[in-house]
């Protein structure tokens, strides 16, 4: 047993060594630390990590363990009931104090309230540290000290609460124990996909603290500045693609809030978006059925069609063979990288919940499973705001008609073109709708409706006035 002070910091998703408050925490505590990550899928049922989720977590923790292994220290890696590794871990090591950064997910709450209680009954210190949003979910109150359920005023409140960002270093050094536990290898954690699904990811990201700092960094100098005018171009790599960074605590948003001091142009645009982000947390944690049930109670008895009967029309949806181009490319995006634009995941959640009167829990699952940044609070969120029923949510009678949307947002066809090749030869004219284009049009570009490229699962106009119906009965009721 050390004689020294010897704290544990539980990574979770704060998995970086910069601006880290709960290691810092540990660092003042004195004595040496003990970087401690522990494999317990089951302890956040029925959310344990997806499949995308698991791809980035195997990489990312493989980069903390690099960066503190140049520090001097090294990631203890361990597996089973959190609790019983903690406790097994004090008794070991003479660890005097348990530190983490606290997760909002219900199931994390409950779990991390139960550890808490138990470890201070043994006579170990625990010290939980907000190092993943600006302001905590209880802090930010309307006028009548109830929770936001409208984004625009939420995002008021908290602007005005934003100090001038500080962000501190990373350690330059780190003790570690005398004598550490023997550890699981990353390998043995099982994280990445056994199929050759995640095969392009590398392509895109590089996961971990590192690939964070270059991103944000980059998007500062080149993008920040024409953000607001370009940032709904799914053809336009103007976006921050930070999300996935966000989500693992790779970054931190005072990290990302000081970036933007450092660009050129106005950062409002980019930093409401961050505003959204803590909105979602903000709802979750003060609405934690939300993530299985609709906020609005009306929408529990929405007449959404029997899974029976969409089954084929949602795996059409899923491996981007609707028949709709933008709708394609956005699915076939979001399969082989990860990653769909936001713009783009709108049209999705819409041609799904509305035109085809599939329950969104079904897409949430879907993007659950197969997003990079696949936050509880923020696709859980993002369903609701499209499907109607939660805070916020656009109107009812709002479906987006993705041929318009295409024809806006992605005019040459750029996108569409990348995602969904065998329409690249079609002229633009042609490329959005193309069950509309003349038969002529088709064979000259080399594309066969329903063989080389499917037609339209659903008819848009009559799947539109059949949400529109379905949605009036919630209205009415």
């Amino acid at each position: 047993m050390s004689l020294k002070p010897l704290s544990i910091v539980w990574f979770r998703r704060d998995l970086r060594l910069t601006d880290n408050p709960t290691l810092n925490a540990a660092m003042a505590h004195g004595g040496t630390v003990l970087p401690l990550y522990i494999d317990a899928p089951d302890s956040e049922a029925p959310w344990a990590p997806g499949g995308a989720s698991r791809w980035w977590l195997h990489h990312s923790l493989a980069a903390l363990d690099q960066a503190l292994r140049q520090r001097g220290n090294s990631l203890l890696i361990a597996r089973g009931q959190p609790l019983e590794v903690l406790r097994a871990l004090c008794r070991e090591t003479g660890a005097d104090a348990v530190f983490w950064n606290r997760l909002y997910e219900p199931a994390a709450i409950a779990r991390d309230t139960e550890i808490k209680a138990a470890l201070q009954e043994d006579g170990i210190e625990v010290h939980s540290s907000n190092g993943t949003l600006w302001r905590e979910p209880w802090q930010i109150r309307t006028g009548g000290n109830e929770p936001y359920r409208v984004f625009t005023p939420f995002w008021r409140n908290l602007a005005a609460q934003l100090p001038e960002p500080r962000v501190s270093a990373a350690p330059e050094r780190m003790a570690a124990p005398e004598r550490v536990p023997r550890s699981l290898q990353l390998k043995d954690l099982d994280l990445l996909p056994s199929l050759g699904w995640a095969g392009e990811f590398l392509a895109h990201w590089q996961p971990g603290e590192a690939g964070a700092l270059e991103l944000l960094a980059g998007f500062v100098e080149t993008d920040l500045g024409s953000y607001r005018s370009q940032r709904d171009l799914p053809a336009v790599d103007a976006s921050s693609r930070l999300s996935a960074h966000l989500h693992f605590g790779e970054l931190s948003p005072q990290q990302v809030q000081a970036a933007t001091r450092r660009g050129t142009g106005d950062a409002e645009p980019y930093l409401r978006q961050l505003g959204w982000r803590e909105f979602a947390h903000h709802l979750l944690y003060h609405y934690p059925h939300t993530a299985q049930a609709p906020l609005n109670p009306k929408f529990a008895a929405f007449p959404w069609r029997r899974a029976a009967d969409y089954g084929e029309e949602l795996r059409a949806w899923q491996r981007g063979r609707t028949g709709i181009p933008i709708v394609d490319a956005g699915m076939r995006q979001l399969w082989r990288s990860g990653w769909m634009h936001n713009r783009v995941r709108m049209l999705v959640a819409s041609l799904l919940t509305k035109n085809l009167l599939i329950p969104w829990q079904e897409g949430a699952r879907w993007f659950w499973d197969t997003l990079l940044d696949a936050s509880l609070a923020n696709n859980t969120m993002g369903w609701q705001w499209v499907a109607g029923c939660g805070a916020d949510a656009a109107p009812y009678f709002r479906v987006f008609n993705p041929v318009l949307q295409s024809q806006k947002f992605d005019a040459h066809g750029v996108y569409i073109r990348r995602w969904v090749p065998e329409l690249a030869r079609l002229p633009d004219d042609a490329l959005h709708a193309p069950w509309l284009a003349k038969p002529a049009v088709l064979a000259q570009a080399g594309v066969r409706l329903g063989q080389n490229y499917p037609l339209p699962i659903m008819d848009l106009a009559t799947s539109r006035e059949r949400a529109l119906a379905a949605y009036a009965q919630i209205k009415a009721g």
